[in-house]
């Protein structure tokens, strides 16, 4: 099962796109954003360099100018073959040139910009010294939400990328956990999510017994024996946009506080999923799901946010956690992952992606999420 495939998007998309994007920088005060090679990048213009290079590739947006994609002569050809080219100009520069020169061209010489996260260290500061006038913030920092409300198109994206995970998650209960290591289990899961449509997977995480207390346990040569509970969260991209999910197994029949604590985790995420709707804060989804746990005694392990945005890439903003007061909006998604960690013993996580709709949520995971058994 590989699905269809997403209608492309288009050099209107990616336009629509850098127009938003400027005029959100613009209402934040800023002069414009530099957006380096990454999945900034990519979600703005389509365009993904052959390779990671020192060469200074930088996309240049500010409100009411043309968007400029500064990129090294030799990619020149690979950048015009990007979706979104035909909604920006190209200035190419040759070995032995100076990037920033050419850069600093197209900057206010005072302005404060943001920068997408991973723009390196080398060519900021190569145009802090062309320009030291000019200052800098993170993207993250100053446009949080700049990917976060998406699209039908996007929508359907990740959707498909949902459900292919779900496919790999019904695949996977039927495999032998018992007398084998946690990394051939991830291996299989690996295969499964390519088998089902995902060009790149970005985490198998298969935790049994004790190792599941660790959220983000790697999956090791532990071999997996009868009685214990299996922690799964895998994901990766499928069509250009992010799967994430978690079901927590069990090899042979549970124990009655196994079986509890497991009860008490679906709960806590169904609370979590039932406080999404349109105007509610970040965190109260956060805290409709920890007041669960709490309430039973288990407040304390409970370690980690209770979710995170999901996209172009599988942790963004927004982040469903105390404290994030951002209004939750129609066309957000983001993971609703509570769990319990009881250190030497067990853990217990259930994880959906769920998308924010006109009057609540809908979960793009849709799997069992009670106690399963698996041999």
């Amino acid at each position: 099962m590989t699905g269809t495939a997403p209608v492309p998007f288009t050099a209107d998309d990616y336009k629509a796109r850098m127009d938003r994007a400027a005029r959100q920088a613009a209402d934040a005060g800023l002069a414009g954003l530099l957006v380096a090679p990454g999945p900034d990048l990519v979600w703005l213009t389509g365009y993904a360099p052959p390779a990671v290079t020192e060469r200074l590739t930088l996309l240049v947006l500010a409100a009411g100018r043309e968007p400029v994609l500064v990129v090294p002569t030799l990619e020149a050809p690979d950048a015009e073959k990007a979706t979104g080219a035909p909604a920006l100009a190209l200035r190419d520069w040759t070995d032995g040139k100076d990037p920033y020169a050419l850069t600093a061209a197209l900057l206010d010489a005072q302005g404060r910009f943001g920068v997408s996260d991973n723009a390196w260290a080398l060519h900021l500061l190569g145009l802090q010294k062309t320009l030291p006038g000019t200052s800098y913030v993170s993207l993250t920092e100053a446009l949080p939400m700049l990917r976060a409300v998406k699209d039908a198109a996007e929508l359907e994206r990740l959707a498909a990328a949902g459900a292919a995970a779900d496919a790999a998650f019904e695949e996977i209960r039927n495999v032998r956990f018992s007398g084998r290591r946690e990394s051939e289990v991830a291996a299989d899961l690996a295969a499964l999510l390519r088998r089902f449509g995902h060009s790149q997977v970005d985490f198998t995480i298969v935790a049994s017994g004790p190792n599941g207390a660790n959220p983000h346990h790697e999956a090791g040569d532990r071999r997996i024996e009868r009685g214990d509970m299996v922690v799964l969260d895998f994901g990766g991209l499928r069509d250009g946009y992010g799967s994430d999910t978690s079901r927590t197994v069990h090899v042979g029949e549970p124990i009655e506080e196994e079986r509890r604590v497991h009860d008490l985790v679906r709960e806590a995420q169904e609370a979590g999923f039932r406080a999404v709707r349109p105007g509610a804060a970040c965190q109260d989804v956060d805290r409709a799901a920890r007041a669960v746990i709490a309430d039973a005694g288990y407040g304390e392990y409970f370690i980690h946010r209770t979710g995170h945005g999901i996209g172009v890439t599988t942790h963004e903003p927004p982040y469903m956690i105390e404290g994030e007061e951002q209004p939750l909006v129609p066309g957000m998604c983001f993971s609703v992952e509570p769990g319990v960690y009881l250190p030497g013993r067990f853990g217990v996580r259930i994880e959906d992606i769920v998308t924010v709709t006109e009057d609540g949520g809908r979960r793009l995971n849709d799997t069992e999420r009670g106690m399963v058994t698996v041999d």
